[in-house]
């Protein structure tokens, strides 16, 4: 569903924010925190980056002073959502000796209940990628989906992008359609703040109606959608998504492989920024008595060398299969295993990498200089490829 839409006026956005703290909500949204605009708790509207942006390029991240006091007039920053909903570390289970038992007891499932405000497009299509891995499967992880089902998503559609940017061509934003509670539209011309607020669910109904606001004119709506389309015109990077789930299977040893792991540090920069991403490991601690033990889920990556360990050894043991590995699986076998690409286009990776790696430039590269010959349909239906 989505209302009719409303607006909220700057002075007002703090009544939305004590609505939502109100129905027992933690809000966390952009913050300024160590040299950039990271999530965390929010409490009122002065703690978001008010009159702030940054300045992507491939590995480069700075913040810049803006000539407004817009409060979401930036891209996005090193964190994503998935942080709140699959953490970096959780407990799953301890372990306590008792004579001659050992008693385990499951980690309770987790019951906060968080309101994610300023979420971008591509960040709500990385939260429904992540639904499939953790909810939309034949093994469902409870505790993400308690987190999930507890969440108030309030979208603040874009209205810029930046250097490292391409949702446009993964078709995720730069305008959120649904999936969303709220969705807001920031609004600065003329000396006029505003936002042009449409409810996207009966919870985000419900919290607009706590919220003093005014019926949004046609001119108010034409402005927000204006701002929008500015956006999806600034994109910084493109992607040429036809066909490239072939393009990567077909191409495993093509020479590019090796030009960018002459770069790659396997850092694993990528795969920590990257809103999908969902890889783990499980870590077992004991302590000196040896009574009590506890199991800790911690976030991996497949650029990490223990990540593919199997007996014997390292399945990817060079730089050149493990980013192979990342590459592939992000923009090709994902969509065999969850029906869609694991990009969003929101260009963390590019901007965090700390050597400027550029994954559409690196499909680009392949494309043109594309190895494999692919059969003509003669050549298929003679037996001949």
């Amino acid at each position: 569903m989505t209302s009719e839409p409303r607006i909220i006026e700057r002075k007002a956005l703090d009544q939305l924010l004590e609505a939502l703290t109100q129905e027992g909500y933690q809000v966390v949204g952009p913050t300024l925190g160590d040299g950039a605009i990271v999530y965390g708790p929010v409490q009122a509207s002065e703690d978001f980056p008010v009159g702030w942006t940054d300045e992507q390029e491939g590995g480069v991240y700075r913040l810049k002073k803006r000539e407004d006091k817009a409060l979401f007039g930036y891209v996005v920053g090193p964190h994503s959502w998935k942080k709140y909903l699959h953490p970096p570390e959780r407990r799953l289970w301890t372990g306590q000796a008792s004579g001659t038992d050992f008693e385990l007891t499951p980690e309770p499932v987790e019951t906060a209940r968080f309101a994610f405000f300023g979420v971008r497009s591509c960040e709500l299509h990385a939260i429904e990628i992540q639904d499939r891995v953790f909810i939309h499967n034949d093994h469902v992880d409870e505790d993400y989906k308690a987190r999930r089902e507890n969440a108030f998503v309030v979208v603040v559609q874009c209205g810029q992008a930046g250097k490292t940017c391409f949702c446009v061509s993964m078709n995720t934003g730069p305008k959120a359609e649904s999936g969303y509670d709220l969705a807001l539209t920031e609004i600065l011309d003329e000396g006029r703040h505003f936002f042009h607020a449409v409810a996207g669910s009966p919870k985000g109904a419900a919290i607009l109606q706590q919220v003093e606001t005014r019926s949004a004119t046609s001119s108010d709506s034409a402005e927000a959608e204006e701002a929008v389309q500015k956006a999806r015109g600034q994109m910084g990077r493109t992607l040429n998504t036809k066909g490239v789930k072939e393009l990567l299977q077909e191409n495993p040893e093509h020479p590019r492989w090796d030009s960018v792991a002459e770069r790659c540090l396997s850092c694993a920069n990528c795969t920590m920024v990257c809103p999908t991403c969902f890889c783990s490991t499980v870590e077992d601690t004991t302590d000196l008595t040896g009574d009590h033990t506890e199991r800790w889920q911690k976030w991996d990556s497949c650029f990490t060398m223990d990540f593919s360990y199997l007996h014997g050894g390292s399945v990817r043991a060079s730089t050149k299969s493990r980013y192979r590995q990342w590459l592939t699986h992000k923009l090709s076998s994902w969509i065999d295993q969850f029906d869609s690409s694991g990009c969003v286009g929101c260009g963390r990776c590019v901007t965090w990498c700390p050597v400027g790696i550029d994954l559409t430039e690196e499909v680009r590269s392949i494309r043109e200089e594309n190895t494999v010959r692919l059969p003509s349909k003669r050549e298929a239906s003679n037996g001949n490829a």
